[in-house]
């Protein structure tokens, strides 16, 4: 079964920057969408960005657009997440997921999800 493992996440102060990993070493992740979603205490999970399984489309939600970017590198099985200008609530647990075929917005469109690494933004 395909496992997923974030890495990255760590404290930072506003205005700060963190890149988060999304990894697979059992399979290749050439053929997902990929997902990267986060969850802030007390709140439901929201999706952040979203990559096709070549790159070429990527998608964002408007409270991150120019500080996250979103990208692939297939031969290393990995996905980043390059977040820039952090805000205090940009604070989540911050997961990345698949899925065959086109990216979604949806979360239950996802079928495999990782443990999820920790990003708290603070001074």
């Amino acid at each position: 079964q395909l496992q997923l493992v974030e890495s990255g996440g760590n404290k930072v102060q506003p205005g700060g920057s963190l890149t988060l990993s999304c990894r697979t070493s059992q399979y290749t992740l050439e053929y997902y969408a990929i997902g990267w979603f986060r969850q802030a205490p007390g709140k439901e999970r929201e999706g952040v960005s979203w990559i096709s399984h070549d790159g070429s489309t990527t998608d964002y939600i408007d409270s991150v657009k120019g500080r996250f970017t979103i990208s692939r590198d297939n031969a290393k099985n990995t996905v980043y997440l390059q977040m820039n200008s952090l805000k205090p609530e940009d604070t989540a647990v911050y997961y990345c997921a698949v899925r065959v075929g086109q990216p979604s917005r949806l979360r239950y469109d996802y079928d495999t999800w990782g443990q999820g690494t920790q990003v708290t933004v603070s001074s």
